[in-house]
């Protein structure tokens, strides 16, 4: 699926450590490649080297080094950015991170992520919330803009919180580099071992995402503490992930160590993270509320037994390949207990999760937004 069209993608605001939409830029753009689209895309010059990396039919450009401060980036953003899509010839602009330029007058598309600023305000600081809530309703108000969203559920959100919505609403389901996210060997799981601060042999639960209150994490902290209390034989909780602003499991975590059971393991390697989730007895992510729920599908591709929540898009990726659990301490200690103590149940979910995962493809991925791009001309 090849189209003429002229793409530039500003990916300036993807972190330094990647993060949930460093990682879906590369696994758009390595799609997009994939499909034949030609694409150019502005990142910061920490990012160049990889993106390039990525091959296909991909032109990297650096943006000036400032933009490595957020309040500079947004203004090269408003200013210096739709100078670059002039420069370039861009048929249409794409923002893959809820911002973007207010004055450019051509063809112009942006990815929402999800709805949680405005269906859990609560789980997010004010100034964090208010910005976000702002730049989303102006994106769906501008009957000029076409807007890219991760899932019918977050579609269905944002159509029910933000009154008078006119732009066009794309779902594009994340996918999985299935080559990367894949059943690791003995010898992978053995080499990772130091790593993850475990001994040879020893089992262990997984958590991927960043430290936040929706996330549950204080809820996953509690329930493996309860089972241990019970005397339940429960593996060793490896956390992957920065911390973000979820106070209430900072504190668990400052008052737990590896002799409680509990790993901090912070940001690790990409190359990493297969063995994380596919040696894991269980990955658990008990996240109330997701704009696509990325882990999850990543871990099902390593044939991983997931427990996780019917929350908002969760249920689009994890189908009935995945456990479902209520987000209460009762809950969870109950369906960790009963999976545990089920190892054909957790094995017939590792693979019906594999089959599952090797259906969202980063190339379908990308036909969605050449479709969007298309539309936005």
């Amino acid at each position: 699926m090849r189209s003429d069209i002229r793409v530039l993608i500003d990916g300036t605001a993807v972190p330094p450590q990647l993060g949930g939409v460093g990682r879906y830029l590369e696994g758009l753009v390595a799609g997009l490649g994939e499909a034949g689209q030609a694409v150019t895309v502005v990142v910061r010059a920490e990012h160049a080297e990889h993106f390039r990396s990525l091959g296909g039919d991909l032109r990297v450009v650096t943006a000036p080094s400032w933009t490595s401060s957020t309040p500079l980036r947004l203004l090269w953003e408003q200013t210096g950015l739709p100078l670059l899509a002039r420069r370039l010839r861009a048929d249409v602009l794409h923002s893959p991170h809820y911002t973007r330029p207010l004055l450019r007058r051509g063809a112009r598309v942006v990815t929402l992520h999800d709805a949680t600023f405005f269906s859990d305000p609560d789980r997010h600081g004010r100034l964090k919330r208010r910005f976000f809530t702002a730049w989303t309703t102006l994106a769906l108000r501008d009957a000029r803009t076409i807007c890219v969203v991760p899932s019918a559920a977050t579609a269905s959100e944002l159509r029910r919180f933000v009154a008078g919505a006119r732009a066009a609403v794309h779902v594009a389901h994340h996918g999985v580099d299935t080559s990367l996210f894949r059943p690791p060997t003995a010898d992978e799981v053995a080499a990772a071992l130091p790593a993850l601060g475990l001994e040879p042999g020893q089992p262990w639960l997984a958590f991927l995402g960043t430290i936040e209150p929706r996330k549950n994490v204080a809820l996953l902290l509690r329930a493996h503490r309860e089972l241990r209390r019970r005397g339940v034989e429960v593996p060793d909780l490896l956390l992957a992930g920065g911390r973000g602003w979820d106070l209430e499991a900072a504190a668990l975590l400052d008052a737990s160590s590896p002799s409680d059971g509990v790993h901090e393991l912070g940001y690790l390697p990409l190359e990493t993270l297969p063995v994380l989730l596919g040696g894991a007895e269980l990955v658990v992510y008990p996240s109330t509320a997701e704009g696509f729920g990325l882990p999850v599908l990543e871990a099902m591709a390593t044939g991983a037994c997931v427990l996780t929540t019917r929350s908002t898009a969760i249920p689009e990726v994890g189908g009935e390949a995945v456990a479902y659990v209520e987000t209460t301490v009762e809950a969870l200690v109950a369906e960790l207990e009963s999976l545990l103590a089920d190892v054909p149940r957790r094995r017939e979910l590792g693979l019906r999760g594999r089959e599952r995962a090797a259906t969202f493809t980063w190339r379908r991925t990308a036909e969605t937004h050449v479709t969007a791009y298309e539309a936005a001309r």
